[in-house]
Parts: structure tokens; C-alpha cells; sequence
């Protein structure tokens, strides 16, 4: 994967709704859907991290230390060093069958 280069925002979501997909169809065996779960929490983090991301640079260029518009250059490096130091989100997991009435998504 290091090689691989990085997908867009949209091709990434346009992958998580097959995962999704896939999924929500059952067919799968046990071992195969656990292995698309994980790749789907993986991209889902890294569409939350992208999104993220975003509305910092939004944020920036909407308003100035006065909170007048203005426009500032972020370095992509700013934007990762701050990921770095965020610490590790918990994972929440929840287990869901048929007969729940709320969907965890």
C-alpha cells in the first residue's frame, strides 16, 4: 500500500458504500466479512480524517485572528503533525441483528 497512490475522497466513499453493500447482503462467510468490516472502518477513518481536515482549512479561510475573512496557506505538514499529536480514538463496537430496532450507522 505504500506504493499505492492515495484515492480520492470520493473514490474512498464510493468504496465504503460496496463494502457496505456487500455486507448488508450476508452472503459472505464469516472470515470474509470480518476482513470488509475492517477495511471499511479503515476507510471510514480515513474519510473522517480527510473531512476533518477540510473544515480546518475552512475554518482558516474563513476568518483571520479577528475573526475578519481572510485567507491563510495551511502546509499539508501542519495538517499531519496535528494528527499526530490527537491521541488514538476509542472504537466503539456494537454488535447488530435483524430484529434491533436502531441501525448503529
Amino acid at each position: 500500500m505504500a506504493g499505492e497512490k492515495q484515492k480520492t475522497f470520493e473514490a474512498s466513499l464510493q468504496e465504503l458504500e460496496k463494502i457496505v453493500r456487500n455486507l448488508e447482503n450476508g452472503d459472505l462467510p464469516l472470515e470474509e466479512s470480518l476482513k470488509l468490516f475492517e477495511d471499511g472502518v479503515k476507510i471510514s477513518r480515513e474519510c473522517q480524517e480527510r473531512l476533518n481536515q477540510a473544515e480546518r482549512r475552512i475554518e482558516i479561510l474563513m476568518k483571520d485572528g479577528e475573526g475578519n475573512p481572510a485567507l491563510e496557506v495551511v502546509k499539508a505538514e501542519d495538517l499531519r503533525g496535528e494528527q499526530q499529536q490527537q491521541a488514538e480514538p476509542k472504537v466503539k463496537r456494537r454488535i447488530v441483528f435483524d430484529t434491533d430496532d436502531e441501525s448503529p450507522f
